[in-house]
């Protein structure tokens, strides 16, 4: 089963861009009744792993911007570090009820951004450059990844769009490599502390790797719209799921 949940999330990640730690952190949590601080430390690595996989496709395809992705990390860097250390600091059992709400909460709210993101079509306006704010939304971006592991493919990729004049391809190449960073700080953090799930890592990786893959090179032949819109409509449900389990 890990290795099947594994290649299905980083398939959907290849396709759209967005849900390595949005899916993972909730699926670990609900279905193998892993803590959240565990669950957090094993998205961000698996989702380190399977963006470095595709990272060179985004390179090689000059769809990164270089100059955008440091104002990114500039923000994201420190965001990520104060993330971590929160969700440390709150690893006991008296607050996992409350990380379950917190997580859920954040989980559907990004999900539903991303839905709106979609749905309004808001990405064919030219928009002037606003660079300066990018290292302030990108620390609020970076903390959210360190603490649940979601938000940096839907929450940045909706600041590059109304942000920046990039267009669509190099918003997905830039997030892309942006996440990358983030997750790869967050899941070593996570990984020299010991807050990972081992049995369940490695197994999905092996099925994240041929499914990252296939996902890229199926996005060029596949409408990305509609599979955007599934996967929002699925991490809502899931992140309500969450949240209804931390209140009850």
């Amino acid at each position: 089963m890990p290795f099947l949940i594994g290649f299905l999330i980083a398939m959907a990640v290849g396709l759209t861009g967005v849900g390595a730690g949005s899916i993972t952190a909730p699926i670990l949590i609900l279905f193998f009744s892993i803590s959240p601080a565990d669950s957090v430390g094993t998205a961000l690595i698996f989702a380190a792993v399977i963006k470095l996989v595709v990272a060179p496709m985004y390179l090689f395809r000059k769809q990164v911007s270089p100059r955008v992705l440091v104002f990114l990390c500039a923000g994201g860097l420190p965001g990520v570090l104060a993330g971590v250390y929160l969700i440390s600091a709150l690893n006991v059992r008296h607050y996992e009820q409350t990380l379950f709400v917190l997580l859920g909460t954040t989980i559907a709210t990004m999900a539903l951004y991303s839905l709106y993101r979609t749905l309004a079509r808001a990405g064919t306006a030219k928009h002037t450059e606003r660079h300066g704010w990018l290292p302030v939304i990108a620390a609020g971006i970076g903390t959210e990844v360190g603490f649940s592991s979601a938000g940096a493919g839907a929450l940045g990729s909706l600041a590059l769009l109304n942000l920046t004049s990039l267009s669509p391809a190099q918003v997905i190449g830039t997030d892309m490599l942006f996440g990358l960073v983030l997750s790869l700080v967050g899941g070593g953090l996570n990984l020299t502390a010991g807050h990972y799930s081992s049995a369940l890592l490695w197994k999905l990786i092996a099925g994240g790797i041929a499914g990252v893959l296939m996902g890229a090179n199926l996005s060029a032949i596949l409408p990305a719209r509609p599979l955007r819109v599934g996967l929002a409509l699925w991490l809502s449900f899931i992140g309500a799921q969450l949240a209804w389990k931390g209140l009850f």
